[in-house]
Protein backbone atom coordinates (compact mmCIF):
# COMPACT_ATOMS: atom_id res chain seq x y z
CA UNK A 1 0.00 0.00 0.00
CA UNK A 2 1.49 3.27 -0.81
CA UNK A 3 1.35 6.23 1.43
CA UNK A 4 -1.22 8.94 0.04
CA UNK A 5 -2.22 12.27 0.95
CA UNK A 6 -5.74 13.45 0.61
CA UNK A 7 -6.70 17.06 0.94
CA UNK A 8 -10.63 16.51 2.46
CA UNK A 9 -10.87 20.54 2.63
CA UNK A 10 -11.30 22.82 5.56
CA UNK A 11 -7.44 22.62 6.78
CA UNK A 12 -8.38 18.79 6.80
CA UNK A 13 -5.50 16.10 5.19
CA UNK A 14 -6.28 12.05 5.81
CA UNK A 15 -3.23 10.41 5.68
CA UNK A 16 -3.08 6.77 4.62
CA UNK A 17 0.12 4.70 5.06
CA UNK A 18 1.45 1.02 5.37
CA UNK A 19 1.14 -1.67 8.10
CA UNK A 20 1.84 -5.33 7.73
CA UNK A 21 0.75 -7.17 10.03
CA UNK A 22 2.32 -10.61 11.17
CA UNK A 23 4.66 -10.10 8.29
CA UNK A 24 2.19 -10.75 5.49
CA UNK A 25 -0.85 -9.06 5.17
CA UNK A 26 -0.93 -4.68 4.64
CA UNK A 27 -4.08 -3.52 6.79
CA UNK A 28 -3.45 -0.48 6.48
CA UNK A 29 -2.81 2.68 8.97
CA UNK A 30 -3.65 5.94 8.74
CA UNK A 31 -2.94 9.43 10.93
CA UNK A 32 -4.21 13.00 10.09
CA UNK A 33 -3.28 16.63 9.50
CA UNK A 34 -4.92 19.39 10.89
CA UNK A 35 -4.97 23.22 10.33
CA UNK A 36 -6.10 25.07 13.00
CA UNK A 37 -7.58 28.40 13.06
CA UNK A 38 -4.05 29.93 14.46
CA UNK A 39 -2.51 28.28 11.25
CA UNK A 40 -0.78 26.13 13.28
CA UNK A 41 -0.90 22.09 12.83
CA UNK A 42 -2.07 19.21 14.86
CA UNK A 43 -1.56 15.72 13.94
CA UNK A 44 -4.22 12.27 15.01
CA UNK A 45 -2.12 9.94 16.00
CA UNK A 46 1.66 9.31 14.57
CA UNK A 47 2.75 7.66 11.37
CA UNK A 48 6.53 7.73 10.02
CA UNK A 49 6.39 10.27 7.20
CA UNK A 50 9.28 8.94 4.40
CA UNK A 51 9.80 10.05 0.58
CA UNK A 52 7.18 12.38 -1.25
CA UNK A 53 4.53 12.06 1.37
CA UNK A 54 7.31 13.66 4.25
CA UNK A 55 8.18 16.40 1.76
CA UNK A 56 4.26 17.70 1.18
CA UNK A 57 4.00 17.55 4.68
CA UNK A 58 6.82 19.59 5.41
CA UNK A 59 6.02 21.65 2.86
CA UNK A 60 2.51 22.44 4.60
CA UNK A 61 3.89 22.95 7.91
CA UNK A 62 6.96 24.88 7.37
CA UNK A 63 9.29 22.18 7.36
CA UNK A 64 7.48 20.91 10.27
CA UNK A 65 8.33 24.17 12.81
CA UNK A 66 4.46 24.70 12.73
CA UNK A 67 3.58 21.75 14.26
CA UNK A 68 2.07 22.31 18.06
CA UNK A 69 0.95 18.67 19.09
CA UNK A 70 0.13 14.97 18.06
CA UNK A 71 -2.57 13.51 19.73
CA UNK A 72 -2.26 9.90 19.93
CA UNK A 73 -5.95 9.04 20.14
CA UNK A 74 -6.29 4.80 20.21
CA UNK A 75 -4.20 2.93 22.85
CA UNK A 76 -2.68 0.18 21.42
CA UNK A 77 -1.54 2.12 18.09
CA UNK A 78 2.18 2.84 19.32
CA UNK A 79 4.61 2.23 16.64
CA UNK A 80 5.33 5.40 15.06
CA UNK A 81 5.11 7.92 17.89
CA UNK A 82 9.04 7.26 18.51
CA UNK A 83 9.92 8.35 15.18
CA UNK A 84 6.78 11.47 15.02
CA UNK A 85 8.31 12.42 17.95
CA UNK A 86 12.22 12.92 16.54
CA UNK A 87 10.71 14.38 13.59
CA UNK A 88 8.59 17.04 15.68
CA UNK A 89 10.80 17.46 18.71
CA UNK A 90 9.06 20.94 19.48
CA UNK A 91 5.47 19.38 18.99
CA UNK A 92 3.63 17.88 22.52
CA UNK A 93 2.59 14.31 22.50
CA UNK A 94 -0.60 13.75 24.15
CA UNK A 95 -1.58 9.60 24.38
CA UNK A 96 -3.62 7.54 26.68
CA UNK A 97 -1.78 5.91 29.74
CA UNK A 98 -0.80 3.39 28.08
CA UNK A 99 1.02 5.34 25.67
CA UNK A 100 4.39 5.97 28.54
CA UNK A 101 4.21 2.70 28.95
CA UNK A 102 4.74 1.23 25.31
CA UNK A 103 6.87 4.50 24.49
CA UNK A 104 9.00 5.66 27.51
CA UNK A 105 11.61 7.37 25.26
CA UNK A 106 8.89 10.38 23.95
CA UNK A 107 8.04 12.68 26.61
CA UNK A 108 4.42 12.68 26.92
CA UNK A 109 2.45 15.24 28.36
CA UNK A 110 0.76 14.92 31.24
CA UNK A 111 -2.90 15.81 30.33
CA UNK A 112 -4.21 12.46 29.14
CA UNK A 113 -5.23 12.33 25.24
CA UNK A 114 -9.02 11.42 26.46
CA UNK A 115 -9.26 13.81 28.91
CA UNK A 116 -11.36 17.19 28.93
CA UNK A 117 -8.22 19.34 29.21
CA UNK A 118 -7.32 18.40 25.24
CA UNK A 119 -10.78 18.56 24.23
CA UNK A 120 -11.29 22.21 25.71
CA UNK A 121 -7.49 23.22 23.94
CA UNK A 122 -8.97 22.27 20.56
CA UNK A 123 -12.45 23.54 19.87
CA UNK A 124 -12.22 22.98 16.24
CA UNK A 125 -12.38 19.19 17.27
CA UNK A 126 -15.36 17.22 18.17
CA UNK A 127 -14.01 13.84 21.03
CA UNK A 128 -15.98 11.09 21.99
CA UNK A 129 -15.16 7.56 23.54
CA UNK A 130 -17.26 4.53 23.89
CA UNK A 131 -19.24 3.57 26.66
CA UNK A 132 -19.57 0.05 27.64
CA UNK A 133 -16.46 -0.69 26.64
CA UNK A 134 -13.26 -0.79 27.50
CA UNK A 135 -10.89 1.72 26.38
CA UNK A 136 -7.74 -0.10 27.37
CA UNK A 137 -9.03 -3.49 27.20
CA UNK A 138 -7.15 -5.80 29.69
CA UNK A 139 -6.45 -8.24 27.15
CA UNK A 140 -3.99 -7.29 24.82
CA UNK A 141 -5.51 -8.13 21.64
CA UNK A 142 -8.50 -6.76 21.89
CA UNK A 143 -8.90 -3.36 20.24
CA UNK A 144 -12.39 -2.25 19.98
CA UNK A 145 -12.28 1.12 21.80
CA UNK A 146 -10.61 4.16 20.42
CA UNK A 147 -11.11 7.97 20.83
CA UNK A 148 -13.40 9.12 18.07
CA UNK A 149 -12.74 12.75 16.58
CA UNK A 150 -14.96 14.64 14.75
CA UNK A 151 -13.68 18.14 12.53
CA UNK A 152 -17.00 19.90 11.25
CA UNK A 153 -15.53 22.21 9.40
CA UNK A 154 -14.81 19.17 7.05
CA UNK A 155 -17.24 16.85 7.96
CA UNK A 156 -14.20 14.20 8.22
CA UNK A 157 -14.72 11.79 11.13
CA UNK A 158 -11.23 10.05 12.13
CA UNK A 159 -11.73 6.41 13.54
CA UNK A 160 -9.13 3.71 14.96
CA UNK A 161 -11.01 0.71 14.71
CA UNK A 162 -13.87 1.28 16.86
CA UNK A 163 -16.18 1.68 13.25
CA UNK A 164 -14.80 0.07 9.90
CA UNK A 165 -16.23 -0.35 6.51
CA UNK A 166 -16.21 -4.24 6.05
CA UNK A 167 -14.21 -5.23 3.31
CA UNK A 168 -16.82 -6.55 1.59
CA UNK A 169 -18.02 -3.29 0.51
CA UNK A 170 -15.46 -1.37 -0.01
CA UNK A 171 -16.00 -1.28 -3.39
CA UNK A 172 -19.50 -0.20 -2.88
CA UNK A 173 -19.67 3.43 -3.62
CA UNK A 174 -23.34 3.85 -3.77
CA UNK A 175 -23.75 2.88 -0.41
CA UNK A 176 -20.98 2.45 2.01
CA UNK A 177 -21.94 0.07 4.77
CA UNK A 178 -20.32 0.39 8.76
CA UNK A 179 -19.44 -2.74 10.77
CA UNK A 180 -18.59 -2.83 14.92
CA UNK A 181 -14.98 -3.96 15.30
CA UNK A 182 -14.91 -7.91 15.36
CA UNK A 183 -13.55 -7.52 19.05
CA UNK A 184 -16.47 -5.12 20.17
CA UNK A 185 -18.12 -7.89 21.69
CA UNK A 186 -15.21 -9.13 24.44
CA UNK A 187 -14.62 -5.44 24.95
CA UNK A 188 -17.52 -4.84 26.83
CA UNK A 189 -17.05 -4.44 30.70
CA UNK A 190 -18.64 -6.64 32.95
CA UNK A 191 -20.70 -3.92 34.72
CA UNK A 192 -24.82 -3.86 34.20
CA UNK A 193 -26.31 -3.57 30.56
CA UNK A 194 -22.40 -2.99 29.58
CA UNK A 195 -23.68 -3.91 25.86
CA UNK A 196 -26.81 -1.23 26.32
CA UNK A 197 -24.50 1.65 27.36
CA UNK A 198 -21.97 1.16 23.86
CA UNK A 199 -25.45 0.57 21.65
CA UNK A 200 -26.67 4.30 23.26
CA UNK A 201 -23.67 6.14 22.90
CA UNK A 202 -23.33 4.62 19.52
CA UNK A 203 -26.90 5.72 18.16
CA UNK A 204 -26.38 9.46 20.28
CA UNK A 205 -23.33 9.60 18.19
CA UNK A 206 -25.17 8.84 14.81
CA UNK A 207 -27.52 11.07 15.63
CA UNK A 208 -25.07 14.06 16.97
CA UNK A 209 -22.40 13.46 13.65
CA UNK A 210 -25.07 13.03 11.20
CA UNK A 211 -23.20 15.46 8.37
CA UNK A 212 -20.49 13.22 8.27
CA UNK A 213 -19.28 12.80 4.79
CA UNK A 214 -15.65 11.77 5.19
CA UNK A 215 -15.02 8.68 7.08
CA UNK A 216 -11.20 8.05 8.09
CA UNK A 217 -10.97 4.48 8.81
CA UNK A 218 -7.43 3.19 10.48
CA UNK A 219 -7.59 0.10 8.59
CA UNK A 220 -10.61 0.34 6.15
CA UNK A 221 -9.37 3.28 4.23
CA UNK A 222 -11.04 6.47 3.41
CA UNK A 223 -14.52 6.34 2.11
CA UNK A 224 -17.25 9.74 1.57
CA UNK A 225 -21.03 9.30 2.41
CA UNK A 226 -23.28 11.23 0.90
CA UNK A 227 -25.96 13.52 3.30
CA UNK A 228 -27.66 11.13 5.85
CA UNK A 229 -26.03 7.87 4.90
CA UNK A 230 -23.49 7.98 7.64
CA UNK A 231 -26.31 8.66 10.39
CA UNK A 232 -28.39 5.69 8.37
CA UNK A 233 -24.96 3.25 8.52
CA UNK A 234 -24.54 3.26 11.97
CA UNK A 235 -28.42 3.13 13.15
CA UNK A 236 -28.69 0.21 11.11
CA UNK A 237 -25.49 -1.81 12.30
CA UNK A 238 -26.46 -0.84 15.73
CA UNK A 239 -29.98 -2.06 14.99
CA UNK A 240 -28.59 -5.14 13.51
CA UNK A 241 -26.06 -6.34 17.05
CA UNK A 242 -27.91 -4.53 19.57
CA UNK A 243 -30.05 -7.87 20.58
CA UNK A 244 -26.19 -9.84 20.69
CA UNK A 245 -24.63 -7.10 22.58
CA UNK A 246 -27.01 -6.45 24.89
CA UNK A 247 -27.23 -10.29 26.01
CA UNK A 248 -23.89 -10.96 25.71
Amino acid sequence: MNDEIYDLGAGFWSIRGSFIKNGIIDIGVQCALIKRPSGRFIFLDSYTLTGDLRQQVMALTNEGRDVEAVLNVHPFHTVHCAQMAQDFPQATFYGSSRHPQQVPEVSWADDLVESDAVAERYPELQFSIPKGIHYIAPDENVHASSLLVYHPASQSIYVDDTFEIPPSKLFNAVQPNLGLHPTTKKALKTEQNAGKHYCDWAVGLAHEWRNVRHFCGAHSGLMVFEEGQFEAALLSVIDNTRNELENQ
